[in-house]
């Protein structure tokens, strides 16, 4: 069997699925409270025990921190310290210029509190804009917060390999990365992997199953017209189309369904258990609409690939341009067809 869990820092075990909190965002409709806190428990009871959330998910660090009280109620202090939380933390673009250590400190107390929780396990730190120069010292502050017990580890998310190698380079003890990562977008492994390999980063990775477009779903359709569904289909969409295009696409999807009737299971699991395969990968970040989709997605970590079913997926790839740039490039190109659909102002609602 597969190991289930991954030291990610000294004395520091997750879950290798990262059970994502985007889906429970007031964004995504209305929700259910006492049913999500439900759910949120099953995952963990499935294997789940690692959670993904953000300042700027409304009401997700809320859901995630009454699961979290729940279980200490219930189940006693001990299987409340075994659920890990990790959060983000997202400066709006527009407040890149004024970042000050009392922003910084201010949205952490408030992680804190909307969780529950005495230290947050992890802070993941986000910046939208390189031109602004204040992330060094954004990761700084976060730093002193380590180191005042507040923070247990620091993150970064969707950095590039440059600036990445500087925030290290500052003496910031960071333990992981959170990008994109999937069958069909390996940009990580073109530089920052890498780097990650030298100073000791691993990586948790999201868009595994690409917006639900690694289904059975998408298998045998053909090319959708715009407009699509959701955004997400969107910013999907255009990787599909540097991946290769659809037809490509679809011999991909065939490929990996071959895999699955082998392991009997789906084209969703075989695709986030591959990148489960990458080195420097120590989980991926998965949404769960319900109970049914986490028990599902605890099989992620129990699926081992065999060297034939990689060498299949590799011929694919060997057909594949590959998506372009450094992680994360082509999103923050405001004016590019990916930056164009991005929403940079998250925490007051403005794109």
């Amino acid at each position: 069997m597969k190991q289930r869990t991954r030291e990610l820092a000294a004395g520091y075990r997750i879950s290798r699925v990262i059970r994502g909190g985007w889906q429970l965002a007031g964004g995504h409709g209305a929700i259910d409270r006492d049913q999500a806190v439900d759910d949120l428990i099953a995952a963990f009871d499935a294997g789940l025990t690692t959670y993904d959330c953000a300042d700027i998910y409304t009401g997700v660090e809320e859901l995630i921190g009454a699961a979290r009280a729940q279980l200490a109620r219930t189940r006693g202090a001990r299987a409340a310290a075994s659920m890990h939380i990790h959060t983000k933390l997202v400066p709006d673009l527009d407040k890149l210029a004024t970042i000050n250590r009392d922003y910084i400190r201010g949205i952490v107390h408030q992680s804190l509190k909307r969780l529950g929780v005495e230290q947050l396990d992890m802070v993941q730190f986000h910046w939208w804009d390189y031109s602004y120069p204040g992330y060094v010292d954004a990761m700084g502050w976060l730093e002193e917060l380590r180191h005042e017990g507040a923070v247990r580890n620091l993150g970064t998310t969707n950095f590039d390999t440059l600036r990445l190698a500087e925030i290290i380079g500052a003496g910031i003890p960071l333990v992981s990365q959170q990008l994109q990562y999937s069958v069909l977008d390996q940009r990580p492994a073109r530089h920052l992997a890498a780097l990650a390999a030298e100073k000791g980063l691993q990586f948790l990775c999201y868009g595994t199953v690409a917006g639900g477009f690694l289904s059975e779903k998408w298998l045998g359709q053909p090319e959708p017209a715009s407009p699509l569904e959701n955004r997400s289909l969107v910013k999907y969409k255009l990787i599909i189309d540097d991946f290769g295009g659809w037809d490509l696409f679809q011999r991909l999807l065939a490929t990996l369904a071959a895999i699955g009737r082998r392991h009997n299971v789906d084209i969703a699991t075989v695709a986030s258990a591959w990148t489960l395969t990458r080195p420097q990968v120590a989980a991926v970040i998965v949404g769960a609409r319900n109970q049914a989709h986490a028990l599902a997605n605890a099989k992620v970590m129990d699926l081992v690939l065999t060297g034939e079913d990689l060498a299949e997926i590799a011929a694919i790839h060997a057909e594949s341009p590959g998506v372009a740039g450094d992680v994360y490039s082509l999103e923050r190109d405001r004016n590019g067809r990916h930056g164009s659909i991005m929403h940079y102002n998250l925490n007051d609602g403005r794109t």
